[in-house]
């Protein structure tokens, strides 16, 4: 099994449990572990499981304003970075294969912070890729971090439980047409390929 997890992170917190993740799903298979600055505009063959994940700025994803910091935030370990999930989201080819969202964030109710996991499944769904969970939040204690206790333990093990949900995962029955549109869908079996 292959692995893509891209991540987007201003403060290190989004990006160290990405590596979790990815850690947890390498128990399975080969995990390339990108930042959505190197992350291909195409997925490339033979990547069976997509997982993507970002700071949830504004109640939703990171875009250049939010993304903006000043020398100060620089020397408290900000990075600044040319594109975040937003504009890579939006670039992203369509395709079929199956995807898995996380953010960090505070927490509080998604109503109330908002979820940038929830805005890129969104945007993942409407290219045409498969949900495979509904969207996973990891929980920061300030802006800045540090990451709640326990939430890398828990991101290695939501990794775990999706690589072995994705190798469990029988294979799509082909395109066939969508009702609604009358264009060709992937139909998974099982509880893939229609994600909440």
């Amino acid at each position: 099994m292959r692995t893509l997890v891209v991540f987007d992170s201003l403060y290190g917190n989004t990006e160290r449990v990405a590596a979790a993740v990815a850690e947890g799903v390498g128990a399975f298979g080969r995990v390339d572990l990108v930042s959505v600055q190197e992350a291909p505009r195409l997925i490339p063959d033979g990547v069976d499981l997509m997982v993507v994940g970002g700071p949830t700025h504004g109640h939703g994803l990171s875009n250049a304003s939010s993304r903006r910091v000043t020398p100060r935030q620089v020397a408290a370990g900000a990075r600044t970075g040319r594109i975040g999930l937003r504009e890579w989201l939006a670039r992203l080819g369509r395709g079929t294969t199956p995807v898995a969202t996380f953010d960090t964030r505070f927490a509080h109710p998604a109503w109330l912070t908002g979820s940038a996991a929830r805005a890129a499944a969104r945007r993942l769904k409407a290219r045409g890729h498969p949900l495979v969970v509904p969207p996973q939040s990891f929980y920061v204690t300030h802006t800045k971090g540090p990451l709640a206790a326990d939430q890398l333990d828990h991101a290695r093990r939501w990794g775990q439980a999706l690589g072995s949900l994705t190798q469990a995962r029988p294979p799509a029955v082909g395109p066939i047409p969508d009702r609604r549109t009358r264009e060709p869908r992937d139909v998974q079996l099982g509880h893939f390929g229609g994600g909440r």
